[in-house]
């Protein structure tokens, strides 16, 4: 095996084939995939920037999204400069441990996003719900628990999930299919047993994004039989418009990583592998780059500062 370790079977370094039949489009993708990345960096720094320097803002809601910003900027910058590099300088190698540092980092960054939408359903949920408590119970110090609760479920429930796949013996070749070291796509140059690494990453899955969609459809059940109770169609209008840009969050974030799971499991011969792989390369930054833009254009208060 080129590249590889065969007394142990574990490979110095893999290679990224990029995405597969489509290496004369890739200059052409890249751009594409660049320009993205930039907007996703530069319009999620903004709404930090703004967040952090505007003292109308420094309410939960906005620490929040400064959050999931700040996660949406060390997501994308932990595989896109990669992937750029293979695009333009054919720079295809990455290190055996490198590689499960950036499947890490991707799935903490779903992870976190899924924990952060969740910290702000339930955010929403007591500013409509216990609107005169709302103060007493989003402190900064309960704001800080809650989020290194978050981060530290995410992180806790990864390192196993990382730690078995370095354990896996590697002889089918070194060469990914993908543009960055995505899970499966790892686990399929394996020779060995991954009905574990399956069973723990459905476990892993069901505790971070179960939960948090459990938690998220019982704050918007409790939030809409709350509104709908409202005596005034004007405050009708405004809660609801308050949580528009929110349940936008929720579409882009998981439609995109039930799409990754079910097309990875299900789809088989039935979906071309350079279709899929183009596909996810562009929901996952799509998911990282609309944040900002959906809650710069419907959160009045964002608007107007960056105005």
């Amino acid at each position: 095996m080129h590249g590889a370790n065969t007394s142990s079977l574990t490979p110095r370094y893999f290679i990224l084939k990029g995405i597969p039949e489509l290496e004369d489009a890739h200059s052409w993708i890249s751009l594409l995939f660049c320009f993205i990345y930039i907007i996703a960096v530069v319009g999620n720094s903004v709404l930090i920037y703004i967040i952090s320097h505007e003292e109308n803002l420094h309410r939960p809601m906005y620490y929040f999204l400064a959050l999931l910003s700040f996660t949406d900027v060390i997501g994308c910058t932990s595989f896109v400069p990669n992937m750029l590099c293979t695009f333009w300088f054919s720079l295809k190698e990455i290190d055996f441990n490198a590689c499960l540092v950036q499947i890490f980092f991707i799935h903490m960054l779903t992870g976190m996003e899924s924990g952060v939408l969740m910290l702000m359903a339930l955010d929403g949920y007591v500013a409509i719900c216990y609107p005169l408590r709302y103060s007493t119970i989003l402190t900064n110090t309960a704001i800080i628990k809650v989020g290194l609760a978050a981060f530290m479920r995410t992180v806790l429930l990864l390192i196993p999930f990382t730690f078995l796949i370095k354990c896996l013996p590697y002889c089918r070749g070194n060469l990914i299919q993908h543009t960055y070291c995505d899970h499966m796509s790892v686990a399929k140059l394996s020779c060995g047993n991954v009905k574990i690494n399956a069973i723990y990453g459905l476990i892993a899955a069901i505790l971070i994004a179960g939960f948090d969609m459990f938690c998220i459809s019982v704050s918007y059940i409790m939030i809409i039989r709350a509104v709908l109770n409202l005596s005034s169609a004007d405050a009708r209008h405004k809660a609801f418009s308050t949580c528009t840009s929110h349940i936008c969050a929720i579409v882009i974030t998981y439609v995109p990583a039930f799409f990754n799971f079910f097309t990875h499991r299900f789809g088989g011969s039935t979906i071309p592998h350079h279709f899929h792989t183009f596909i996810a390369n562009l929901c996952l930054l799509l998911l990282l780059t609309l944040n900002p833009i959906v809650y710069g254009v419907k959160t009045k208060q964002i608007r107007e500062e960056v105005i």
